[in-house]
């Protein structure tokens, strides 16, 4: 099994943390480890392995002097750290700064795009392609240009057979 930090190294360091019904582990190498203190009782937190090492210290930096706490669920930083998550949603809002940070170091950005299905992708993109080839066409017509119409006419049956053959898969 590799480390879960360096993906390198054999994990030697197996750690394991239960909260109420649910279990979450954690394997290092020795190297790892030690850079992150785990062999110091109190010197590392799940939290901080979980969320991306050092996730706890960039919500604090963010709040630098005082305590931020949120107004709506009264979650801390000491409880983010503690627990590893977040109390309620407004708590993003709350922890805006460092989670922000955070964020941006263990994803590719801070916005949720989603997944589309490829065939719904395939559907929406010649349906956009339709409605424009339905565009040229009538333009096509009132500027009495009926060779660009025809063609136009041919693409389109092209497309909604495509797009036929897209809904039968």
């Amino acid at each position: 099994m590799l480390c879960m930090i360096c993906k390198q190294n054999e994990a030697k360091v197996h750690l394991t943390q239960i909260v109420g019904d649910k279990m979450q582990k954690v394997d290092l190498c020795e190297g790892c480890a030690k850079t992150k203190g785990v062999n110091e009782p109190g010197g590392f937190s799940l939290a901080d392995l979980l969320l991306g090492l050092g996730a706890s210290q960039q919500i604090a930096q963010a709040g630098a002097g005082e305590e931020i706490r949120c107004p709506s669920c009264g979650f801390t930083q000491a409880d983010f750290k503690k627990a590893g998550r977040l109390g309620c949603a407004d708590c993003y809002t709350a922890f805006g700064e460092g989670l922000e940070n955070l964020l941006k170091s263990m994803h590719k950005g801070t916005k949720h795009i989603g997944k589309v299905p490829v065939v719904l992708r395939q559907s929406r993109d010649l349906t956009d392609l339709l409605k424009g080839l339905h565009k040229k066409l009538e333009k096509a017509i009132t500027t009495e240009d009926f060779e660009q119409a025809a063609a136009l006419r041919d693409e389109i049956k092209a497309t909604k057979a495509q797009m036929g053959q897209i809904v039968a898969s």
